[in-house]
Formats: structure tokens, sequence, C-alpha cells
């Protein structure tokens, strides 16, 4: 069922968030009405790119354009949790690239905010509408996997190298980790309880006191609430060497599915007693509107655009056409988003009360819990 009208959608940040400009402008039931970003030069290339009219280089101005319905924030990391607030308090619907805030405090006021304003909030978590992860919650849904009993995730990233923005430098590991958490949670069907972290190594001393965080690595347990199940988390950033990994594991009692161990090998399925195959992860655009489909796709590009070398919508395992499809939808239905506040509060805490664990030497952390 499409909308009555068109949902009209705001994106701000233009650096991937450019990506769901034309998911925006295509999509059956949405447009992208205005973008907004602090450098005026990038606004205007990305906004003559994609014939963008609507342009603001202030955030505080979109906020007070009545006829904008949404607002998708894919800024810097300490931003997320006031501009989102900021979006719901304006009575707008707020979608946000991960994670959702870097504080519990920021993560119970999101939620609050979002009860409040009775609008949608959606955290973009690309890691659950990634091929890979569609093809182990099918599995999972239809019982093909048996009774879970262990799940894993890991992230790892060496972000040494000069060039990143200079927050993140010495960035605690932990306070970014949901794409290694919320595949696991969600296949769990569960929400974490409460975490005992510990962290390993050491990042250089320069890194290491912008946030008073030592470690090069940060591993946790998470014990999930009303659930006989535990997961493993391993989260990396800085001064240790590994090919990037964004990944999870799980274990049935019928089959398991492992991640690839190097980029292009493809996951492994487990079956029988120790029987091994490599699988071939399909493609899940056949659950998306015809006209935002092709996105999904690796290396696709948008047309309209084919002479230039800006590639669409396929980052991220092919997530951003899901994400963009069911934060519109959600949206015309008048439900919940999948990653609503609450959801996306207790994914992000999962990651931020580790990191208070690994700091305290390794003592449990309680999450509190939202209703």
């Amino acid at each position: 069922m499409s909308a009555e009208k068109k949902i009209k959608v705001a994106v701000v940040g233009l650096g991937f968030g450019a990506e769901f400009i034309p998911l925006y402008q295509k999509h059956p039931d949405a447009e992208c009405y205005a973008i907004c970003q602090r450098d005026e030069a990038k606004l205007n290339k990305v906004g003559d790119l994609f014939k963008v009219e609507r342009r603001f280089t202030r955030f505080e101005d979109l906020l007070k354009v009545k006829e904008i319905d949404a607002i998708h924030v894919v800024t810097p990391i300490a931003a997320h949790a006031p501009m989102a607030i900021a979006v719901l308090e304006a009575g707008k619907h707020a979608a946000c690239t991960v994670p959702l805030a870097t504080t519990v405090k920021e993560c119970l006021a999101v939620a609050a905010a979002r009860r409040k304003a009775g609008k949608v909030y959606m955290m973009m978590e690309t890691a659950v509408y990634t091929r890979e992860f569609l093809y182990a919650k099918e599995l999972v849904d239809k019982g093909e996997m048996g009774k879970l009993q262990f799940l894993r995730g890991s992230h790892q990233q060496n972000m040494s190298l000069p060039g990143w923005p200079d927050y993140w430098y010495g960035f605690p590991p932990m306070h970014y980790a949901t794409h290694a958490v919320s595949p696991l949670l969600w296949l769990a069907a569960a929400e974490v309880e409460s975490v005992v972290c510990f962290g390993s190594g050491t990042i250089r001393a320069e890194y290491a006191k912008k946030y008073g965080s030592p470690f090069a690595v940060e591993s946790a347990l998470l014990k999930l609430r009303d659930s006989d199940l535990a997961c493993e988390v391993t989260r990396s950033l800085f001064d240790t060497i590994r090919q990037y990994r964004e990944s999870f594991d799980v274990y049935g009692t019928k089959l398991a599915f492992e991640w690839e161990q190097v980029a292009g090998e493809r996951p492994v399925l487990y079956s029988g007693f120790e029987d091994a195959k490599r699988v071939e992860v399909p493609d899940f655009g056949h659950r998306l509107p015809k006209e935002i489909a092709p996105y999904t796709i690796h290396g696709v590009y948008d047309e309209e655009h084919a002479h230039t070398s800006f590639i669409q919508g396929a980052g991220h395992g092919g997530s951003h056409p899901h994400l963009a499809h069911e934060f519109i939808r959600a949206i015309v239905e008048g439900r919940e988003s999948a990653v609503d506040a609450k959801r996306a509060a207790n994914w992000t805490m999962a990651g931020i009360c580790a990191h208070e664990s690994a700091m305290k030497g390794g003592k449990r952390v309680e999450l509190p819990r939202l209703r």
C-alpha cells in the first residue's frame, strides 16, 4: 500500500549520507525534499548532482520547515543524540546513523523524546540489513538452525593511519559496537541485561589521552534478559593489525553460520556432525519496491549520473535501500520502526556499559531497563 502523500525527507550530513538521496527520490512513498551540510561547497556539489533545490547549511533552520515530515541524520557521533532529540521535539520523524549516543543518559533521553513526540525513530543500523544477516535471519525464522546456543560478533578495524576526522582517534572501541552487537540480539530475540568486559593491549599514548581509553581491544560477554543465551563481542579500532571485519557467527543445534575469515572467501554453513560448506549468500532486493531494489547490488551506478564516480546505495552489504524502506514504511503504516529508540538504546548501551566494565577491570555492569 502506498502513502496518500509522499513523505518529505531531509538528509543531514552528505558524506555517505548522500547515498540515501536517490533512495528517497525514487521510493514510491517518499521524496528527498531537502539536504543539509555545513560545508556550502559540498552542499552545492551534492545538490547539483542530484538536483535537490532546497539546501541548508544550518540544521536549526531545517527544523523550522513545516513541510518536512522526516529528517535523516548522518553526522559525527557526538551529534547523534542531540540532533535526534531536536528532530523529535520539532514534531518530525527521525532516522539516525549509529550509534544512538555516547552515554547511557543520552540513550535514555532519546527514548524519552521518542515516547513524548509519538513520532517514528529509527537507528539506521546497517548490520541488520546486510545480505548475510538477512540470510541468517531467514534460517533462524524458518527453524532450520534449531535451538540457538551461542552467538559471537566481531568488529575489527585499524584506523591508525591519518585521514580520519580528529574525533575518531582514541575513541573507545565499545562506544561504536552496534555493528557487532545488533545482529546477535536481533537473532536471539532478546535484549542485554548485563555485561562483563575486559580490555586488552594498549594504544599509543597520544590516542589514549583524548578519551582516557587505553585499550587496543575490548572483549565482552553479554548476558541476555529472560534467555539462556550469552553473546560474545570483540571490538578494536587502533594499533591492532587485522583486515577489516564486521562479522557475526551463530551456532544452533541443527546448523551453524560463520562469517568468512578473509574477505571474499564466503561464509561457512555447518551441518550434520562436522560437515561444512561455503555458501553463496543471495541478494534480498526482491523484498523492496522495484524502484529502489537495484541499489542493493554492489557497484550499481545511478544511470542519470553514470558519468560521475558516485556509487549509489550498495554500501554496507546492500543494506541502505532496506533501511530507507523500513523507515518510510514505519511512517506510512503508523507503527514503530524495526530499530526503534528502545531497541536502539539497548544495543548502544551494551557497548557503552561494556567499556565501563573494562575500565573497572571487568566488573559486571547492569543496563537500565526501558519499558
